[in-house]
């Protein structure tokens, strides 16, 4: 079995108590309108997946060709999309809504971010590089990587060296972070520990790829049935039966 993800964004940490008072450092990640807008098959596509969207986008912002498909699944224009592959039996209807309770407190996720970007930076930042001695000849060099060739042969910088350059700004997952609750009144989730990106990033959040998990619901929690309806039906059947 292999359940969808979904895209969130991430709005910030937090520190929440469990029942023993203890305090845990959390992430708090907002489900928002996640919604499925399209189905990959086997037959059309060569494999089975769920294709989500988040934040409704203006017309004005969205291509033609992703207009033209939205008009066609009969669903709205959203700015983020994203496939998640699952199995057969965790396909989604087209059109629903996805929330939070999605995933449930205890279990195990993964998360996916673009990483903050931190710009053009030095080795020793960027890769943690020691750098030259304070003193004993070193003259305005204590923060440089030294030298990066080669004699006669190969007489060239080897490809994947060690520099300076961009950092950051890069995709980063995170696995086995654990779920610490959820709030399906504000549609959020609680994630025990670090997330990468910076606030408003989106993030994409599944079920733990290394962990065997087990009582999640497949392929999402359903809608629960509005109360008032349940309470005219309980109402009815009374009647009815004082009526006997």
């Amino acid at each position: 079995m292999k359940r969808s993800g979904l895209i969130t964004t991430k709005i910030g940490m937090t520190r929440l108590y469990d029942d023993n008072g203890a305090a845990h450092g959390v992430t708090v990640l907002s489900v928002g309108d996640c919604t499925v807008i399209g189905n990959r098959s086997v037959e059309k596509h060569g494999y089975v997946a769920n294709v989500l969207g988040m934040r409704e986008a203006k017309a004005k912002h969205v291509a033609k060709p992703q207009m033209v498909a939205a008009e066609k699944a009969g669903v709205k224009p959203y700015r983020k999309v994203v496939e998640f592959r699952v199995s057969d039996d965790c396909v989604i209807p087209v059109g629903t809504t996805l929330s939070s309770s999605h995933f449930v407190a205890g279990q195990f996720v993964d998360v996916q971010a673009t990483s903050k970007g931190k710009g053009f930076q030095g080795a020793m930042k960027r890769h943690n590089f020691g750098g030259k001695e304070a003193t004993h000849g070193v003259l305005k060099a204590h923060r440089s990587i030294g030298g990066t060739g080669m004699r006669e042969w190969p007489g060239r910088v080897l490809k994947g060296k060690k520099m300076a350059g961009q950092m950051g700004n890069e995709t980063v997952s995170v696995q086995n972070l654990k779920v610490f609750g959820v709030d399906t009144t504000e549609n959020l989730i609680f994630v025990e520990g670090a997330v990468p990106g910076a606030n408003g990033t989106f993030v994409l959040v599944t079920d733990a790829i290394k962990k065997e998990q087990k009582d999640l619901p497949v392929p999402t929690m359903a809608a629960a049935a509005p109360q008032a309806e349940v309470a005219s039906e309980e109402t009815k059947t009374e009647t009815e039966a004082v009526a006997e």
